[in-house]
């Protein structure tokens, strides 16, 4: 490992030049009139791939083309597919960036454009790391797939139906993706469990036309006044939610989860600060992180009716509407917990008021077992790029793409992020600690020896 790792160190100038290369290709996937720099950037990405000597090629799918690349297989030895995107979002708003967002700038150690930690910046480092083991071994320890998609920032339309249809050429024993963020600065992490997504859209109609507030109130169901009883039956003072069976399938947390999510560095003084509140709320009996990270939770996205205007408006409206989400844990199903939901609602739903419920979008939660030998192996290289041990954390959000391989490849996913949280993904002046490229280059380089220890059957 020692060439390997001088190797990287001899190269870090180049790998620097080669990220500033893609970072300016504004390769937007949002409104579709940046269709000519999408295929820039899968070009970019197929041929940093030819370069290595892996066939690349540009597979067409309903949306953006998906870049793919496959490492011969070794004997033994897992297939590990890297999952990445080429897409950005918009950079708006423009007036606020310190330097043009497709004009790659390095100030105070970091590197700053759109894309710089989300994704490009990440995902090179798993490509440079491939290249290194190339050029010292001549051969990599593993086989690696590579599966880069240009639609990620827009919902990824078009992959589901592409890994359906490509499950065999796609079928590998474990994936890795670094499009997360480390727990601190210079304190790496591996997110082992993504909470799932119940996201529903309730309507609710009452007379035929607004009213007049004054001769109607008392007598007619204002739904307004609907939404709001509603969506606060919806939990109790204790922070509990209380569609029925809603808790009937969730994974409690094991004490040695709770012991380690109590020895993060977590500061909850600093935590209400960043985000500018004077107090935090929620599930009576956990703390912050365990509600945040691994306790479900109901929230309340949108809500609208009656009169938004300037001065008053004594109306009693005809309709009103809310959006609300469920965020779930494993092993809690999206479907029943839609059922049990619209039963509940249609209970506390009064005389006078049509209810429309609707599913927008759901996926289950995942957690990956913290004594899986790729997470061994996750762990045992982050330590050699990062020169400290990774932290286990879970993440309130969602990655569908991660369900979607879980459930068509029937294999787990490694996300081991190299950003920070105040990299601004999606913000103006979004950037990536040039440092950290280079360890994340490392720990990648050193994930593929590790890997390569595990004895797997043939596929």
């Amino acid at each position: 490992m020692q060439d390997l790792d001088r190797y990287l160190n001899e190269q870090q100038a180049r790998h620097e030049d080669e990220l500033c290369a893609l970072l300016r290709i504004p390769s937007i996937s949002a409104g579709g009139a940046h269709q000519a720099a999408i295929r820039q950037a899968a070009e970019w990405v197929a041929n940093r791939l030819r370069r290595l000597g892996l066939p690349a090629e540009l597979l067409e799918t309903s949306s953006n083309p998906v870049v793919y690349a496959a490492s011969p297989p070794v004997a033994g030895a897992p297939t590990v597919l890297v999952y990445g995107h080429y897409d950005v979002q918009p950079p708006d708003p423009l007036d606020e960036w310190l330097s043009p967002p497709f004009e790659p700038a390095r100030r105070d150690g970091n590197i700053y454009a759109r894309g710089a930690t989300d994704d490009k910046g990440q995902l090179l480092t798993h490509i440079q790391s491939a290249e290194a083991w190339l050029q010292t071994a001549g051969r990599l320890p593993v086989q690696l797939k590579f599966l880069i998609e240009g639609a990620e920032e827009t919902g990824s339309a078009g992959l589901d139906e592409f890994v359906a249809q490509e499950s065999r050429r796609l079928a590998c024993d474990v994936v890795v993706i670094s499009d997360s963020s480390q727990f601190a600065p210079g304190q790496p992490a591996i997110t082992y469990g993504l909470k799932g997504l119940a996201y529903f859209e309730l309507r609710l109609t009452g007379p035929h036309q607004d009213l007049h507030s004054g001769s109607f109130g008392g007598a007619v169901t204002n739904p307004v006044n609907c939404a709001a009883h509603m969506m606060a039956s919806l939990m109790n003072k204790s922070g509990k939610i209380r569609v029925p069976g809603f808790y009937d399938d969730v994974v409690p947390l094991t004490k040695r989860e709770r012991r380690q999510l109590a020895a993060l560095p977590f500061d909850e003084s600093e935590f209400m600060q960043q985000i500018g509140v004077d107090g935090v709320t929620g599930e009576r009996g956990y703390t912050t992180l365990e509600r945040r990270w691994a306790r479900p939770t109901c929230d309340i996205n949108g809500i609208w009716g009656g009169y938004q205007g300037d001065g008053a408006k004594t109306v009693l409206p005809a309709k009103a509407g809310v959006k609300f989400s469920f965020r779930l844990v494993p092993n809690q199903d999206p479907a029943q917990i839609a059922q049990a939901l619209e039963a509940y609602l249609a209970s506390q739903c009064p005389p006078g008021i049509r209810m429309e419920l609707t599913c927008m979008h759901s996926a289950p939660g995942i957690v990956v077992p913290l004594d899986s030998p790729y997470m061994q192996a996750a762990t045992r290289a982050i330590e050699q790029g990062f020169g400290r041990a990774p932290v286990f954390t879970r993440e309130g959000g969602s990655i569908p793409v991660v369900n979607l391989f879980r459930a068509q490849l029937g294999v787990d996913t490694l996300l081991l992020g190299w950003g920070l949280d105040d990299d601004n993904a999606h913000s103006p002046n979004e950037k990536f600690s040039l440092l950290d490229f280079q360890r994340g280059t490392k720990a990648s380089a050193h994930l593929w020896s590790e890997l390569g220890q595990i004895t797997v059957g043939d596929r």
